[in-house]
């Protein structure tokens, strides 16, 4: 449904009349039926009058201006995550066309319905090689399940329509090139079919469907379920909107319950059964009852880490999937269920009784209890410089109930993953298959527009925010003045290393001078920003970035500042960026990785005299091992 209290369809709201009418203007008019608040893209020859259409709509939807297309890909992505609707997103042909791919191919790997927009060459043009591009060709994998040129106006709505609910049905990004001599075209009143031609027929709208699979699917699951003695249960981003189900159904078995990354925001992480993450970037309490379990209930989840899944024919299992292309594709599934979770949950909750292995639960509860001591213990482990694993648990604490979070790729990952406790009522997204490194400011404007009453936070590292973030924190600055709640609010975890696990060659620390939370920023020579030498050697300063673009930037480097960095933040009267000068040794280790593997790496590193960020890296692990006397998480 379209966002209330929008405006009109054109300057003093009025819409075009008669042959004033475009193609372009029956596109808009074709996205304000399906409710479609804004479109996110970069201006082009190709879509020119497809702008101009929208600024005439006054609004209705909104037109949103990215740096660059690839911005407007994951802003529609964005979009579509954090409020469930459909994306928009608008390109030129050619090279504006090659640069949206990224942003659809996130949106295809983590299955959320977007419209991409493209123009192409006039007609007259095609086959010229100036600025074309085979677009069909090219968009035939991203775009699969719906890819359609339109040639005459009365094509227009139908093939809007099927681009928009083709997108939703199917949970995947698809695109209606649009030739921008087409655009230009009038469009007379009651847009007469073509002489002698097929009627074409539309009409906008997909009511949501109730999916459950059938009763003696549901008893056989139940029955399943019921026999396991310890249960265990994953659950995805497909288990949004079933927290109440879910909980009730672990009580019920006194099941664990793990996530995967995509799905850490759907339970309220401080539940006692709760494990935490799942994969490379869980934790150890997650690997344990995978380990453990002889009974596995995954839930909406398509999480690639099956390394750390039951061994195969160790545990039965059941997967719940709208999907069904996803069922039985990461483990071997004695009964697969196509349907929505949280119906298929209460429809299985009708028919699992209460039973009770206090034994298993006490084991899950245990771990989970040693994984956070571990976790803590870790976060405030001192380094050569600030840990970055601290900077996001002292988020934690302060988190406001609402919020939205963006997280970006790399090392970042980890730390929000492992230190980043989220409260209930948080959104949290990431690029989660595609992991593209430069998601997550577009992800994060998306969420702002969409609840501009609501805090919005975006965490990712110097390497990523040099892939786009620095560009996009233009369009913040464009925007923030119209939000009501101002506060938008950028971590960058910079460890002067783009290489996401403290990769080589080394680069030496940041020079800038480091100021205190909440005083004026040095200013040598009257501008307050590093050298040209500096900058060469690594030094990018982000928080003086922000400061340029009107906004407010603070840089901390201190244990003691994190926490006040956080409060400033977030109390702060516009946009913030936070740069955390982090250390490039803190290792991202696997969980459960053997310690006597990381004491024989680091000494064999020392021994050959290398110095290098890894070596480094293990020998901050070893460091740890002994400030607490046991294998860590």
């Amino acid at each position: 449904m379209a966002e209330p209290g929008r405006a009109g369809t054109g300057p003093g709201g009025m819409a075009r009349a008669g042959s004033d009418r475009t193609v372009a203007d029956l596109v808009v008019e074709r996205l304000r039926a399906w409710g479609v608040p804004r479109v996110f893209g970069h201006p082009g020859e190709g879509v020119a009058l497809i702008v101009e259409a929208l600024r005439r709509a006054g609004g209705d939807p909104a037109f949103v201006p990215s740096r660059q297309e690839e911005a407007a890909g994951f802003m529609a992505s964005g979009h579509a995550r954090y409020t469930g609707g459909v994306g928009v997103c608008l390109a030129t042909q050619g090279p504006g066309a090659l640069h949206l791919l990224g942003g659809l191919y996130d949106a295809k790997l983590d299955g959320k319905p977007v419209v991409a927009i493209i123009g192409q060459q006039t007609f007259s043009a095609l086959g010229s090689a100036y600025q074309e591009i085979e677009l069909p060709r090219l968009f035939g994998d991203v775009c699969a399940q719906f890819l359609r040129t339109a040639a005459v106006p009365e094509q227009v709505p139908y093939l809007v329509d099927q681009a928009i609910r083709t997108a939703v049905s199917t949970r995947s990004p698809t695109c209606l090139v649009v030739p921008h001599d087409l655009l230009d075209q009038a469009v007379p009143d009651g847009l007469p079919h073509p002489d002698g031609g097929a009627v074409i027929a539309a009409a906008p709208g997909l009511p949501p469907a109730r999916v459950v699979p059938h009763d003696q699917d549901l008893g056989a699951a139940a029955q399943l379920l019921s026999a396991g003695r310890r249960v265990a249960i994953l659950v995805g981003q497909g288990g949004y909107g079933a927290e109440n189900e879910i909980m009730e159904l672990a009580d019920r078995l006194d099941a664990g319950v793990a996530t995967s990354l995509l799905g850490k925001p759907v339970l309220d992480e401080r539940l006692p059964y709760h494990t935490g993450v799942l994969g490379q970037v869980g934790t150890a309490a997650s690997a344990q009852l995978m380990a453990g379990c002889d009974t596995l209930l995954m839930i909406g989840t398509n999480d690639p880490w099956t390394g750390y899944y039951p061994m195969p024919g160790q545990a039965t299992a059941v997967q719940i999937d709208i999907d069904g292309s996803r069922l039985a594709s990461r483990y071997p599934i004695d009964i697969p269920l196509i349907g929505d979770a949280r119906e298929t949950l209460r429809a299985l909750l009708a028919q699992v009784p209460q039973r009770r292995n206090r034994d298993w639960r006490d084991m899950i509860e245990a771990a989970v209890d040693r994984a956070r001591i571990e976790c803590d213990a870790r976060a405030e482990a001192p380094g050569e410089r600030l840990n970055p694993r601290l900077v996001l648990r002292e988020l934690s604490s302060r988190l406001p109930q609402y919020a939205s979070v963006a997280v970006d790729v790399g090392s970042v990952t980890y730390w929000y993953a492992r230190h980043l406790q989220l409260p209930p009522g948080v959104r949290a997204h990431l690029c989660g298959t595609l992991a593209s490194a430069g998601s997550a400011v577009p992800y994060a404007i998306a969420a702002k527009l969409a609840r501009p009453g609501e805090p919005v936070f975006a965490l990712l590292g110097d390497g990523a925010m040099q892939a786009g973030g620095l560009a996009e924190l233009i369009t913040v600055a464009q925007h923030w003045p119209e939000w009501p709640d101002p506060r938008f609010v950028v971590l960058v975890l910079n460890n002067a290393d783009r290489g996401g696990r403290g990769g080589e060659p080394e680069r030496g620390p940041a020079t800038e001078p480091v100021r205190a939370v909440g005083a004026e920023p040095d200013r040598p020579a009257g501008s307050g920003l590093p050298s040209p030498e500096e900058v060469r050697a690594g030094n990018i300063p982000y928080a003086g970035w922000a400061r340029l673009l009107g906004m407010h930037g603070i840089r901390i480097d201190r244990p003691e500042q994190v926490g006040a960095a956080w409060e400033e933040a977030i109390a702060a009267d516009r946009p913030t960026l936070i740069e955390a000068l982090v250390d490039p040794a803190i290792p991202l280790d696997p969980p459960e990785q053997p310690f006597a593997d990381l004491r024989g790496l680091s000494a064999d590193g020392v021994a050959a005299g290398t110095g290098t960020a890894a070596v480094r890296g293990r020998a901050q692990t070893l460091r740890e091992h002994a400030a607490q006397g046991a294998d860590l998480v």
